[in-house]
């Protein structure tokens, strides 16, 4: 058999259940901003470390071939294509290279620390507003 136990004034605020802690359309709003926020984040921080991988990547290679001997040819790839190229051109393509990473790389962190700047605002209001009947951690 199942007990059915009423709920005192005070459980009810706990859960959120009291008049205090209903939930407005703005309040709503907020929720729906900082779940979006909250994916939209996820989704620069995996951007971001593929891109810092690819700053890994040719940063290596750039040390590799500062040990290559000048009069040889070596395999630059463009697109799906590899190019057999003087190494002072390789060496200057892969420079414009790793200066578009670094600038999508400090792009990327902008706009994390700006999205995050946002969430922590959206996370201090929702808090005030519901306390511990809310979670936002995750």
């Amino acid at each position: 058999m199942m007990q059915t136990r009423m709920l005192s004034k005070e459980d009810e605020v706990a859960v959120g259940g009291g008049d205090d802690n209903e939930v407005r359309r703005e309040d709503q709003e907020k929720i729906n901003r900082f779940s979006r926020l909250h994916q939209r984040e996820t989704v620069l921080e995996d951007l971001l470390k593929a891109k810092q991988k690819d700053k890994e990547d040719l940063e290596e290679v750039s040390t590799e071939l500062e040990l290559a001997d000048e009069d040889e040819l070596v395999p630059y790839k463009i697109g799906d294509s590899f190019f057999q190229l003087p190494l002072e051109e390789a060496q200057s393509l892969l420079s414009s290279s790793t200066e578009q990473i670094d600038t999508e790389v400090s792009g990327l962190e902008d706009k994390l620390g700006d999205l995050r700047e946002e969430l922590q605002q959206l996370k201090v209001a929702l808090y005030a507003r519901f306390g511990r009947s809310i979670n936002l951690e995750t």
